[in-house]
């Protein structure tokens, strides 16, 4: 019990050092209180409308916000549409939402011109989509600008796939200015949420070239996927017990063997990441705050290489010169 306590401690400890290495870079929360006030209101109110309609676009825009931010920094370079982009892009033909975005945009094009941009659209999104699956509530900075350039390259190199190893996923995390316990958190994103049985099929069928399934499966939830997985083009919940609310499910799920991707299975069975697991699997409470801490740095990430920005004003194409 008492080391139980102590690893605790330790997350809260490793979460504080974590934030407060973020503070003096920090975008402001109150960047759009003068020139675009019902901004959150307005997102608000057609999030609601959106996943009313369609629950599953809450972890499809989640998802989004991920793969923006881990190519490029969170510039919305995900959004922009054009061969070759990052939306195009191997990694990117499962994501969904984008739809969501533009309708978000239009309405914010009424309301405050030129103002708002896409990249922030998408932060916050992923925040009220959060909120809406029963996700914890907090505060977004604002103030990013919209990248001009996206390549589908860097995100079939970038964007995690399933298979990787734990160090693949540190050293990616690291890159980016998050750590291992950001991983784990974010990673529990995956208690909502689906993904396509062919991004799994071969820990059924041939894990790693034996021709048999991955022994770390529960033999339950492995009959379970074999009989869901016929097909590739089929769509299974990343947490099989409560795949429709925001919970700690998805870590005991890893405990018991069911975890559905090889990425979150193995955060068990690593010695850097198995502990963190455990704890959160008992905390919700916990959980739901670190979760916050460590979107809000995700939404931090930028790419300081890019010197270039703007404020699109459709989504999906960078401004023309006769725009402004």
């Amino acid at each position: 019990m008492k080391s139980f306590v102590f690893l605790t401690a330790t997350l809260f400890l490793v979460a504080a050092v974590s934030a407060s290495a973020y503070d003096e870079d920090d975008l402001p929360y109150d960047y759009y209180s003068k020139s675009c006030p019902k901004l959150e209101c307005i997102v608000h109110k057609k999030m609601e409308e959106w996943i009313k309609k369609d629950y599953s676009l809450a972890p499809a825009l989640m998802r989004l916000h991920f793969h923006d931010c881990f190519v490029r920094g969170c510039d919305a370079s995900i959004l922009l549409d054009y061969e070759g982009s990052e939306k195009n892009a191997n990694a990117s033909k499962t994501l969904r939402g984008f739809e969501v975005i533009e309708d978000i945009k239009r309405e914010l094009e009424k309301e405050c011109p030129k103002t708002v941009s896409c990249a922030d659209i998408i932060t916050v999104a992923a925040r009220d989509a959060t909120l809406a699956v029963g996700g914890p509530y907090w505060m977004v900075p604002y103030g990013r600008k919209d990248g001009t350039v996206s390549n589908a390259k860097e995100a079939d190199q970038l964007v995690p796939m399933g298979h990787e190893v734990v160090t693949d996923l540190l050293e990616l995390f690291q890159s980016k200015g998050l750590n291992v316990l950001d991983l784990v958190v974010l990673s529990g994103a995956h208690t909502i949420g689906r993904t396509t049985c062919e991004s799994l099929q071969y820990r059924l069928y041939n894990y790693n070239g034996t021709k048999k399934s991955d022994t770390r499966l529960d033999h339950l939830y492995l009959n379970y996927l074999e009989r869901k997985c016929r097909w590739a083009s089929e769509y299974v919940d990343l947490d099989a017990v409560t795949p429709k609310k925001f919970d700690v499910q998805y870590y005991k799920n890893l405990q018991k063997g069911m975890g559905l991707l090889l990425t979150d299975q193995l955060l068990y069975k690593d010695s850097r990441t198995a502990p963190i697991v455990t704890a959160l699997a008992t905390q919700p409470d916990e959980f739901g705050s670190l979760f916050s801490a460590s979107m809000v740095k995700m939404g931090n990430i930028q790419d300081y290489l890019s010197t270039d920005g703007e404020v699109r004003l459709n989504c999906a194409r960078v401004n023309s010169p006769t725009n402004y």
